[in-house]
């Protein structure tokens, strides 16, 4: 079966996480730069992978308001519907994924220091698996 890939949205990275073939848990990837190659980097995991569905989280406040980030974000999701064809593109909502990163990996014993390299993509990991979940409740 194909995979899901999961990117959370940053100004200088995106988180980025995988499924596994049955489509049923979220794993973390290295986390992307934000630059001239994000594109091209995305199209390769999406080929590489058998990537049918490209989850990209879209960040609100708590109130529901859009931010600069949610800008962002929506910029990211209309330029990889535009350049990645071989994969459908949805977004979903990203509330407190980064916090709920940074409290699990603070459980797991990191420091903030070493929280710094995996934080991207441990968010993109919470973000996707949410989003399963919520595929498995309907």
């Amino acid at each position: 079966m194909a995979r899901i890939l999961g990117i959370d949205p940053g100004s200088r990275r995106c988180g980025v996480a995988i499924t596994d073939s049955d489509q049923t848990m979220a794993f973390p990837r290295p986390a992307l730069n934000v630059d001239d190659s994000l594109m091209g980097q995305i199209s390769q995991l999406v080929e590489e992978e058998a990537v049918v569905l490209i989850v990209v989280g879209r960040p609100i406040s708590l109130a529901g308001d859009e931010t600069a980030s949610t800008e962002e974000a929506d910029e990211l999701y209309r330029s990889i519907r535009e350049r990645v064809h071989h994969a459908t593109v949805v977004q979903w909502d990203e509330r407190l994924t980064t916090v709920e990163a940074q409290r699990s990996l603070g459980r797991a014993g990191m420091n903030e220091r070493k929280q710094r390299a995996h934080i991207d993509s441990a968010a993109a990991v919470i973000m996707l698996q949410h989003y399963l979940d919520g595929l498995s409740t309907d």
